[in-house]
């Protein structure tokens, strides 16, 4: 592959189709792939960057969406879910090699889409859904984070007076910091100790339930779904868009851009460490969850570990410790999902040609990405009901980027493949998963329309 010439380096890259019809065009020089997407890193560091993009603690809602789906439909979503994303993901990989085979590797979504779909796709389409995903993601861990802050303060002090929004803001505080990290390759050691903590923070999840469910402290066991068919039924779409939201990703061209050529195979290892963790972690916690809470699952299955009093059912020490594992991780997925902003301010702003630490460059990086973190420590202290959002943005950004357009992009660059069964298993799964996407987005729609009379800016929820 290192003879296909600009396959071989992260630095230059001809844009959109021109390379069809103008060969000899010097490449574009862009600074949010030669500052942002530097590609240094080897297949383990791929494993580490896909399972913080993946294994983030939104998979502590999965007990509460086996509540909306039962036993059975919960475990099948869940190995549906976890079957069709690594295949997706492989898809998307195998794509991407071919592409970079051909001396066009493309770096970002936008790109893809671009080279493959057209420009207008690309730009109108993909582009934006990209970023509502990977913004919303970034807002999303921000007020998890606030609120984990909030229930160790609670426990240490539960007659304080501070707010929801005070938390987020210092959470956000320390994303800031974060967030200056020069390039996604620079975050490998960070997405190590990401990857541990998703480990440890599930494991005591997992014991927790485990442990409040075999106590007389425990709920009553009730695995009973809603009776009024209505909510039941836009109960189990919202569960599905919660499901494909955890399994989400949205960034896997931006992480294969990150691997030093030759890539050929080493996104499928990295995948392979990816879903390792996936299912130690998904399943532990979704099934004890349940388990444990039955019906009573609340969004955040740590929220069970208190009464309705607010008194821990499990020794105080322990919440604490999950919630400050859950805490650290969460700052390590969110400058993750800040990655992709990140190009686009760089692309913008930065100056390929001066150095990038030069005070040209840093300059801009360093305002530019405050203000991104800013906005988004303001939207989620802002928005503390962000949950019922986070699932209208699964169902309308999750759904097509990753589980309908991998199968689309395989399909159009593999035309030959028509007479084999996969090309027709790539349709209906493209076709299967968008039908879902809209109905997802109905009932998250649904959702917001009916919890909305309880929201309001700033809530101390």
């Amino acid at each position: 592959m290192g003879s296909n010439g600009p396959s071989s380096t992260n630095l230059p890259r001809e844009e959109d189709d021109h390379h069809h019809n103008d060969t000899n065009k010097a490449p574009t020089l862009d600074a949010g792939a030669q500052f942002v997407l530097k590609s240094r890193g080897s297949w383990v560091h791929c494993g580490f960057h896909l399972t913080t993009s993946i294994v983030a603690p939104a998979l502590l809602s999965l007990p509460y969406a086996f509540a909306s789906l039962g036993w059975t439909a919960g475990v099948l979503s869940l190995s549906i879910g976890a079957i069709v994303t690594f295949y997706s993901y492989n898809l998307l990989s195998f794509v991407l090699e071919h592409h970079a085979q051909l001396g066009r590797r493309h770096l970002t979504f936008r790109d893809m889409a671009h080279d493959i779909i057209g420009q207008r796709w690309g730009t109108y389409f993909v582009g934006p859904i990209q970023f509502l995903v990977c913004y919303g993601a970034v807002v999303a861990c921000t007020l998890l984070g606030g609120q984990c802050l909030k229930m160790i303060y609670v426990l240490s002090s539960p007659d304080g007076d501070m707010k929801l929004y005070q938390f987020v803001i210092i959470f956000g505080g320390l994303m800031l910091i974060l967030a200056q990290i020069p390039s996604f390759h620079s975050l490998r050691h960070i997405n190590l100790v990401s990857l541990v903590l998703c480990l440890v923070y599930s494991a005591c999840a997992t014991a927790g339930s485990i442990y409040i469910g075999s106590s007389s402290k425990g709920p009553r066991k009730d695995y009973s779904l809603n009776s009024n068919k209505e909510t039941r039924i836009f109960g189990m779409f919202n569960a599905l868009a919660i499901i494909a939201t955890t399994f989400g990703n949205g960034i896997i061209p931006e992480i294969q851009a990150t691997l030093a050529p030759p890539i050929k195979g080493k996104m499928f290892k990295g995948l392979c460490i990816c879903y390792s963790v996936v299912i130690t972690t998904f399943f532990s916690v979704a099934i004890s969850g349940y388990w444990a809470f039955g019906n009573q699952a609340k969004g955040l299955v740590l929220s069970n570990f208190l009464d309705e009093l607010g008194r821990p059912l499990v020794p105080k020490w322990f919440i604490l410790m999950t919630n400050i594992f859950t805490i650290l991780q969460l700052l390590a997925v969110g400058v993750v999902y800040l990655q992709p902003t990140n190009v686009v301010l760089e692309r913008a702003l930065a100056n390929p040609k001066s150095k990038e630490f030069s005070p040209r460059n840093v300059i801009p990086r360093l305002i530019s990405r405050s203000i991104s973190v800013v906005i988004a420590t303001t939207i989620a202290a802002m928005l503390p009901f962000f949950g019922d959002i986070n699932a209208l943005i699964g169902a309308v950004g999750f759904m097509p980027l990753d589980f309908v357009l991998p199968f689309v992009f395989f399909n159009l660059t593999f035309k030959a493949f028509k007479r084999n069964p996969v090309f027709w298993l790539n349709i209906t799964f493209a076709v299967f998963f968008s039908i879902l996407g809209l109905v997802a987005t109905v009932a998250a729609v649904r959702q917001i329309i009916l919890d909305a009379k309880s929201y309001r800016l700033f809530a101390n929820v």
